[in-house]
């Protein structure tokens, strides 16, 4: 029985990393391909690429992360949680997806892991030692924070983009950026990459702990290439009602606002994975950096009905996949 919910779990997490590429491409490439730096399909690979780098060389920001996050319970009752939140992490990805919003799958599997572990003790089963903690630094900090940064960065940083280019023909100012943003579009990859990597990458590490085939302090290679692999397969299929969003719906920004915003959410990922193993939200950073940068010219341009659904769903995702994952694991809870 162990080995079949072992097996469950790698299988839910192939599709949980999958959806991340596929949802979170447009992070990387909406403003690129929207001012037309580069050709979708272009853009896509190049996304493709760089994500399965920065995933590959994810593995000790995993190690780290895992060490932070919580203790998942030995035997089945561990693959159960693990089980239950990844399947409600899918389920609202696909359903946000569906909507053409952007959200966190971040935020989701946490969510669904909470949800899971209180159901869990509903049952009079052990529960995720450790979570209130990571639901507090993991979700809630980052959830109000990092938007609030990105948004603030890239609007201030529009400022000096348009000081420099002051005697510049708009012209010649737009076909120098747009050279530029292949290079803004591949970091930004790289960091969505090591950012993102880490999450499917760490809930393996656990899963194979449960099962009594590892530990977390080490990550195998295979894990890596499966999860690495998975994203890059799901950036190639492209999810382009979310960049839709993100490029045309939510504000309009010219070729210069376009590679401040990718320039801050690249540094801002770098900066969270790198030097404060601190996991963020691409989707969230991307995002906001777009929303600041767009909002540093005539407010019109901006959505500001769309702006504040997304803000919603934002606030909607871990909650929902709480009760999904609840919901989940009390399905699953008579097998275990």
């Amino acid at each position: 029985m162990i080995t079949a919910f072992l097996l469950t779990v790698l299988i839910l997490a192939a599709v949980f990393a999958f959806l991340n590429g596929f949802r979170d491409v447009s992070s990387a490439v909406a403003v690129a391909v929207r001012t037309r730096s580069l050709t979708p399909s272009i853009a896509v690979v190049l996304a493709a690429f760089f994500n399965l780098i920065g995933a590959l060389l994810s593995g000790a920001f995993a190690v780290a992360l895992g060490g932070r996050l919580f203790r998942v319970p030995p035997g089945r009752e561990g693959l159960g949680l693990l089980l239950a939140g990844l399947a409600a992490a899918c389920v609202w990805g696909i359903y946000q997806w569906r909507r053409g919003y952007p959200s966190s799958s971040t935020h989701a599997l946490i969510g669904g892991l909470g949800g899971a572990s209180v159901a869990s003790v509903m049952v009079g089963r052990e529960p995720l030692q450790g979570l209130d903690v990571t639901i507090l630094t993991l979700v809630v900090l980052p959830l109000l924070l990092s938007p609030v940064i990105a948004f603030a960065l890239s609007f201030v940083m529009v400022y000096p983009a348009v000081w420099a280019s002051r005697h510049t023909q708009p012209s010649l100012v737009n076909t120098r950026v747009r050279r530029v943003q292949a290079v803004a579009t591949a970091a930004v990859a790289f960091g969505h990459g090591l950012q993102d990597g880490q999450r499917t990458t760490t809930v393996l590490l656990f899963a194979l702990a449960a099962a009594g085939l590892g530990g977390t302090g080490t990550v195998p290679v295979w894990v890596l290439a499966f999860s690495a692999v998975l994203l890059a397969a799901g950036t190639l299929a492209g999810g382009w009602r979310i960049s839709h969003t993100l490029g045309s719906r939510l504000t309009r920004i010219d070729p210069m606002r376009a590679l401040v915003a990718q320039l801050v959410s690249a540094v801002l990922l770098f900066v969270g994975a790198i030097g404060l193993h601190l996991p963020l939200s691409t989707t969230h950073t991307v995002t906001s950096a777009i929303i600041g940068a767009g909002r540093n010219q005539r407010f019109s341009v901006t959505n500001g009905r769309l702006w504040l659904q997304i803000l919603t769903a934002w606030v909607a995702t871990p909650l929902a996949a709480a009760v999904l994952g609840g919901i989940f694991f009390l399905a699953v809870s008579a097998l275990l």
